[in-house]
């Protein structure tokens, strides 16, 4: 039987969308709504609870004083993470791009890091960097200056561990936002810029306040919003970095980690309120997203 040109159009979409939906279905909404379902339930060791709990898990987490200091620390740390990644990926686009040579070799060299597992570069990071003892390199560094080793990642006072932590994260995601914006400045049309000299525009920032960065605004929101959900799910490099985070005070935590302890730890499985914390989490990060896009007005048409 001869199929009708729409029947076979349809047919070739669903061949190539429907092993993406059904990956999809399997591996993130199935999951999001079993945690749901948890979330609910008195789950301890058991993916498949009786005992139904109500808001329960909810309200514990919400009164769970580690938990709650996580999240107001990750929220400071999304304020401060996010513009200045936003500032220093799109610095690096900038320069990339005007270079005249070796454009190839720069944008590689800063994407690498992003291709890298972040278990395998935040251990670098650690151990080669900040290590901690005489021969680490940024201890090399402070002894030219006459200064004693520093343990980067101890628990004294100062927390000195932030400057592991910030720093390993901006090395391993700018790479990856520069190429974002490279991307877009290089799809700007060139007219622009040369009606912009014939009225007078001095080049430099004038040039990038009135040209460069009205034309990267969806590119911009697409950072912008990638950039505080990758905040509030840090993981690797802080799991890594910092080891058993337990022997850390509450708010050196993120999120992600409380909840890995409270779901998976060894002192007891609790898949109901760490389902429950993983929905609260998943609500803030909404919320702040919805108040990001109010502040930097998304849904205004990109120019």
């Amino acid at each position: 039987m001869k199929l009708s040109r729409k029947t076979r159009d349809t047919l070739a979409f669903w061949g190539f969308v429907g092993p993406f939906l059904l990956g999809l279905a399997i591996f993130a909404y199935v999951p999001i709504g079993w945690s749901l379902y948890l979330s609910f339930f008195d789950a301890r060791n058991t993916v498949t609870p009786s005992v139904f709990v109500g808001l329960d898990n909810y309200a514990q987490m919400l009164s769970d004083g580690p938990f709650v200091a996580s999240l107001g620390t990750f929220s400071v740390f999304a304020v401060f993470i996010v513009p200045l990644t936003f500032a220093l990926s799109l610095a690096l686009a900038v320069g990339v791009n005007q270079l005249r040579f070796a454009k190839a070799f720069f944008r590689s060299v800063f994407f690498l890091p992003f291709a890298c597992s972040y278990v395998v570069a935040s251990l670098v990071w650690k151990t080669s960097l900040f290590s901690g003892v005489r021969y680490g390199l940024a201890n090399t560094v402070l002894d030219v200056f006459g200064i004693d080793p520093v343990a980067w990642t101890g628990t004294v006072h100062p927390p000195l561990y932030w400057v592991v932590l910030v720093t390993a994260r901006l090395w391993l995601q700018l790479g990856f936002y520069m190429i974002l914006f490279l991307a877009a400045l290089q799809r700007i049309p060139q007219h622009l810029y040369e009606a912009a000299w014939l009225d007078g525009a001095k080049p430099g920032w004038q040039v990038f306040r009135h040209i460069t960065l009205p034309q990267l605004r969806a590119t911009s929101v697409a950072v912008l919003l990638l950039n505080l959900i990758n905040a509030y799910q840090a993981f690797d490099e802080f799991y890594n970095i910092m080891g058993d985070s337990r022997g850390y005070p509450p708010f050196a935590r993120p999120p992600l980690v409380y909840l890995y302890y409270t779901s998976l730890g060894s002192g007891g499985q609790d898949l109901g309120r760490g389902s429950a914390g993983a929905i609260i989490l998943a609500l803030l990060i909404a919320v702040a997203t919805l108040l990001q896009g109010k502040f930097f007005r998304f849904d205004r048409s990109a120019t």
